[in-house]
């Protein structure tokens, strides 16, 4: 079975917790997920089976959406619930601020990740360090918040739907923003909402998944390894330019209508659906590459 699962992970698991869990509800051995989740969060967790790990990258680059709810007055280590509270502070601060700082957060930004965080540092994870009391100088990172949006104002608690780019830490933002108001803050509650075309709508409780695998129909919530792939151009090739790519061979003279900038997925001419691989064009030798290619288990 090749694909992609998108569950709804519940509070207080890790994502390697549901991997775990997805593999020994269908004894598939080869199962990873797109996108780690913190224990507190909940929501979209892409889990891919089989064939469909290779593809764990792609889906990772993707835009995430998160709704997030951010404790004004309070800072603790790890700029969530779950840390140790650093300090405390009064807070006055008036809705008008709040708005006021999250303009500064829009677009491109750097962001400092937390050290409760898996960021390697000189080969070991940054969280493994923060357990034994390390903290270490990190490098600010660039990411882009496409959407931040006050849905609610509860002082000393504001809720967050926040549109970003792969690689950015809520826990920071939230962390950023009580920096700039003067107060601190600390994430209480965070829920992805999305990840790429992947929403929380059409996603799958474990509990659910587990009695789909009992029945023996679990298949049905199963999507094809190119479900996340969709924003990439497609093409159909003869049997003979399949035949090279999947060898690993370049396509020498063989026109694809694609953008040259981007990967291509290639699918067998006819009615097939099934992905072959994912092309790169070489424009030393002008000519598209196998880039990846998705050869049967």
């Amino acid at each position: 079975m090749d694909g992609i699962l998108n569950l709804n992970k519940p509070g207080g698991w890790t994502s390697h917790d549901v991997v775990a869990h997805v593999r020994g509800l269908t004894r598939i051995r080869r199962v990873g997920h797109a996108g780690t989740l913190d224990p507190m969060a909940t929501g979209v967790l892409l889990v891919c089976l089989g064939r469909a790990t290779r593809v764990v990258e792609y889906l990772m680059d993707s835009r995430k959406r998160y709704r997030a709810m951010v404790r004004l007055g309070v800072s603790t280590d790890s700029h969530d619930a779950d840390g140790q509270v650093t300090a405390t502070s009064p807070v006055t601060v008036t809705r008008a601020d709040v708005e006021l700082a999250l303009a500064r957060f829009r677009g491109a930004i750097s962001q400092v990740p937390p050290m409760v965080s898996a960021i390697k540092h000189k080969g070991r994870p940054l969280y493994k360090l923060a357990r034994q009391g390390i903290t270490v100088q990190r490098t600010a990172r660039p990411v882009e918040i496409y959407e931040l949006t006050l849905t609610d104002w509860s002082p000393p608690s504001f809720s967050l739907e926040v549109a970003c780019s792969s690689g950015t830490y809520v826990r920071a933002l939230a962390r950023d923003i009580g920096r700039v108001l003067g107060c601190g803050a600390h994430l209480t509650a965070l829920a992805r909402l999305a990840s790429g075309d992947f929403v929380l709508e059409r996603s799958i409780a474990l509990e659910q998944f587990a009695e789909a695998v009992k029945a023996g129909d679990w298949g049905r919530l199963v999507m094809p390894m190119d479900a996340g792939l969709q924003h990439m151009p497609a093409c159909r090739l003869d049997e003979k330019s399949v035949r090279l790519v999947r060898s690993g061979r370049p396509l020498v003279d063989v026109s694809i209508d694609a953008p040259v900038d981007t990967l291509c997925r290639v699918y067998t001419d006819g009615d097939g659906n099934e992905l072959i691989a994912l092309l790169k064009f070489d424009t030393d030798a002008q000519m598209w590459r196998p880039h990846k290619v998705f050869r049967p288990l």
